[in-house]
């Protein structure tokens, strides 16, 4: 049974292999450009810093140098039910250096298409067992982040050789450049 957390809970992650499956809607109304989200993800070392560029998992870079995140691509329009995005983690195969998975949301332009998180509504990260497809936990956003263009959904962590997930839910008004500036 599935583990529905807030903001800022944390829950053990006890199978090595599973997916990571975000999903949205948007509002048609909102500003007469489609929407584009998009998942990524950064492999941090223990000082919260990318181990490397390559390391660095979005729609221009599928698979982490280790094999152990597979980005299974960009979906251009967040339509229908169910995740708009997923991305597959093996923590068997994780570089001994990753302390951190960061999970991050951004709107691809959306400075030019005057789109913020304030449009998007019915956001979730949910984590699924990948040999059973028994969801472990989800995590809807409830706030209104009504200037982010980027939120931080969630976060996995190793503390003393145990994954957990935690429920993050932070906001920022810029993209994947300013995720990049922070983790580089």
């Amino acid at each position: 049974m599935a583990i529905n957390l807030q903001k800022g809970q944390r829950e053990n992650i006890d199978a090595p292999k599973f997916t990571i499956g975000l999903g949205w809607d948007t509002n048609s109304s909102s500003t007469g450009s489609a929407f584009d989200l998009d998942a990524s993800i950064f492999l941090l070392n223990d000082q919260k810093k990318l181990i490397s560029d390559e390391n660095f998992v979005f729609y221009n870079n599928l698979v982490s140098p280790d094999g152990s995140v597979e980005h299974t691509g960009d979906n251009l329009t967040g339509d229908g039910d169910g995740d708009d995005e997923q991305i597959k983690i093996d923590l068997t195969k994780a570089d001994a250096k990753v302390s951190e998975i960061c999970i991050v949301v951004t709107i691809h332009d959306a400075d030019n298409r005057r789109q913020n998180f304030g449009q998007v509504r019915n956001s979730f990260i949910r984590i699924f067992d990948a040999v059973t497809n028994e969801v472990i936990l989800k995590y809807e956003l409830e706030e209104d982040f009504s200037i982010e263009t980027a939120v931080e959904f969630g976060r996995i962590y190793k503390r003393e050789g145990k994954w957990k997930f935690e429920a993050v839910g932070v906001g920022m008004k810029g993209g994947l450049q300013d995720y990049l500036n922070k983790y580089q």
